[in-house]
């Protein structure tokens, strides 16, 4: 578990060197690239999963991009629309309308300032490392589960989701058991190809390219012989469903005029206020469990203010909510293909925002001609990195009470969602500390000579120390000599002094003699017990 300042200053960047963009823009501009690719899909397809305009998705992702990228204190992590958020999105659009919901996105937005003002960023720290870890390795696998079927070329499902039952009816297994069904030859042959052209870029002797990004490459070769597919009249061409539908804006009057405003009259309506506090919980707790991955996934160990996050999420939604967005979280598909690919500093997450901005005004019917199994190999080579099966052993070595938690974590994730994994995996590690706390000792027994026993208690007793205690103390026979020393106790709560006050008043009647030390509050000074 990390503990950090919860003091810290909303505007104090974090302690950690970070190099320059001078040091670092080819870096960041290789995966600024990579994590425009896989936005793209991904802002389409939730848009589509949560019955949202397209472009609203496209909106969110370059709010995220350039606004919360430049507000945020954050070097790797990347916001845009969550899936985890679709079913409560959904929900909300259809019982209020999507002007009426925009309202609810915007006062969502400032319910996040204020968290972030009154500095509760803190509760992102007290997630265990086991259910961190458990989560990043449980996302990874659920996204090479969902992108096999867009690899296959079975693309009915949207771009993004990770819950296990699906919009479509169907679930993560049966998605995969009907895409075994409906293989596209061409869709196969696509995303093989890409994944090995990304696998072989990373080969020792292909350094002399590393300029150029290998999800890029990927894409053009894609774009190239679907298009030489199409020219042959092949049945191995892809078209329709399978490929990026980016919607086409002529102007930035036209993108302008197709953006919803919010229904500022729809402000009395109790459900509007209802969603707004939901979305706002939801999306502060996703961010912070995000931004405790990326920092972890971080190469150089930074360490980004959790309270400053909050507030530039809370930016970002009401702009969202005024520009006709969907509600943003920092996003771990994309902050992990951003980190993956290399990126150094913020100005990767922002240049993301910008392309995804350039690619809506000028170049939307290029992109519309994208093979979405192309794009499904580039996630699925993000998962693995994610889910690398190293993990698995690493945590099993440090011991059952880490391994535990982790595979639960991962276990549930697959079966439920993000946040019903993140909650099981956080009980199951509570579980361990609450039988460990149990088994630990609250005191020691530091002398025994005939009768005589002395009792020194440790520093802190709270109700996990009753149980052991109370067993001991009862334990002590008819004519013994107790002295119970809580000199060095600093902290006693209302159930570990119960247990101190009932074996008092019973030991006149067990016979038994008992003198307290250090314990002045609750008995008095130099408090004897019965005798």
């Amino acid at each position: 578990m990390t503990i950090r300042d919860s003091a810290t200053p909303l505007d104090t960047p974090a302690a950690n060197w970070t190099p320059s963009f001078r040091e670092a823009w080819r870096s960041d501009v290789r995966a600024s690239i990579v994590v425009f690719l896989v936005a793209v899909p991904l802002c389409l397809g939730i848009a589509l999963a949560s019955g949202a305009p397209l472009l609203s998705g496209i909106v969110t992702g370059i709010i995220g991009g350039i606004v919360v990228g430049f507000a945020s204190g954050s070097h790797l992590m990347v916001s845009g629309p969550a899936a985890g958020l679709t079913a409560i999105v959904l929900a909300a659009i259809t019982t209020l309308g999507f002007p009426a919901f925009l309202t609810a996105v915007l006062l969502a937005g400032v319910l996040q300032i204020a968290l972030g003002l009154v500095r509760a960023g803190v509760i992102g720290y007290y997630f265990p490392n086991a259910v961190i870890r458990g989560m990043l390795a449980g996302i990874g696998i659920i996204i090479i589960l969902k992108q096999i079927p867009h690899a296959l070329g079975y693309d009915a499902e949207f771009e993004g989701a990770l819950d296990f039952q699906q919009a479509n009816s169907e679930n993560t297994m049966s998605s995969l058991l009907r895409a075994m069904e409906r293989i596209e030859t061409g869709a196969v042959l696509l995303s093989v190809l890409a994944l090995a052209l990304m696998i072989l870029w990373e080969r020792p002797f292909m350094k002399r390219f590393a300029l150029v990004p290998a999800a890029l490459v990927a894409v053009a070769v894609g774009v190239v012989l679907n298009a030489a597919f199409a020219a042959s009249g092949s049945g191995l061409t892809l078209a329709g469903d399978h490929l990026v539908s980016l919607p086409i804006i002529a102007s930035l009057g036209d993108l302008r005029g197709a953006l919803t405003s919010p229904d500022f009259g729809a402000l009395g309506n109790a459900a509007v206020w209802t969603t707004a506090a939901t979305l706002g919980v939801v999306a502060s707790l996703e961010t912070l469990l995000s931004l405790e991955a990326t920092d972890r996934m971080d190469p150089l160990k930074r360490e980004a203010p959790a309270n400053r996050e909050l507030v530039a999420q809370g930016i970002g939604n009401v702009l969202c909510g005024f520009a006709g967005g969907l509600p943003m979280t920092g996003v771990i598909v994309r902050s992990s293909a951003n980190v993956y690919s290399g990126a150094k500093t913020k100005a990767s997450a922002i240049m993301h925002g910008a392309l995804l901005l350039v690619a809506v005004l000028v170049i939307p019917s290029v992109l519309n001609r994208i093979p979405l199994a192309v794009l499904a190999a580039i996630l699925l080579f993000t998962g693995y990195k994610l889910a690398h099966p190293k993990q698995l052993v690493q945590f099993f070595r440090k011991g059952f009470h880490q391994w535990v938690p982790f595979v639960t974590t991962i276990v549930a994730i697959l079966l439920t969602d993000l946040l019903t994994g993140i909650a099981a995996g956080l009980g199951t590690s509570l579980l361990f500390i609450l039988l460990e706390h149990l088994r630990a000792p609250s005191f020691e027994i530091v002398s025994t000579e005939g009768t005589h026993t002395r009792l020194r208690l440790n520093a802190h007793l709270t109700f996990l120390s009753k149980a052991n205690l109370s067993t001991t103390l009862q334990q002590f026979a008819a004519g013994s000599e107790v002295e119970v020393d809580g000199s060095a106790v600093k902290r006693i709560d209302h159930d570990a002094a119960e247990v101190l006050r009932e074996f008092r008043a019973s030991a006149e009647g067990r016979r038994i003699t008992v003198r307290f030390l250090g314990l002045d509050s609750l008995f008095g000074s130099g408090a004897l017990g019965a005798h």
